[in-house]
């Protein structure tokens, strides 16, 4: 069964692309997750910039490295809203480089000191959740909107 958007969604706009490109770059754009599962973090504005729940911190929307918006968020742990924004773009910048190991860009890099690696296209499509960036404790999430 396949998975069902609007015609001009992002998501199936993405879909249409992977579908269309080369392995390699398919494989980038399925990291970057085409598809997601809806993801709901209620809270208030805390001091800094960003939403925040119990322990998630929603710091704002960038784009994949295959151009896909994607809302970053601290899962767990302290960073500020501006430097968890940086690590994503530096990490969508890494696999546009070519500087992420892999077929298609799926082992992780380093970005700044994080880690950070693409989820398999599965899991992307079950949660939403595109990649992940980790320093000691702190995750940083980048998941995808749900479509609209």
């Amino acid at each position: 069964m396949h998975a069902r958007w609007p015609a001009g969604s992002a998501a199936a706009r993405c879909c249409r692309a992977a579908r269309r490109a080369p392995l390699a770059a398919a494989a980038v754009i399925l990291i970057a997750g085409c598809g997601s599962a809806p993801r709901t973090t209620a809270g208030s504005q805390p001091a800094g910039g960003g939403q925040s729940s119990a322990s998630v911190t929603r710091c704002g929307t960038t784009r994949t490295a295959a151009n896909v918006p994607v809302d970053v968020e601290v899962e767990r742990g302290q960073v500020s809203c501006t430097r968890a924004m940086t690590v994503e773009r530096g990490y969508a910048k890494a696999i546009l480089d070519g500087r992420a190991p892999g077929n298609g860009g799926g082992g992780p890099v380093t970005v700044l000191g994080w880690k950070c690696q693409g989820f398999p296209t599965p899991e992307v499509l079950r949660t939403g959740q595109a990649s992940k960036c980790v320093s000691g404790s702190t995750e940083i999430l980048a998941i995808l909107p749900a479509p609209a």
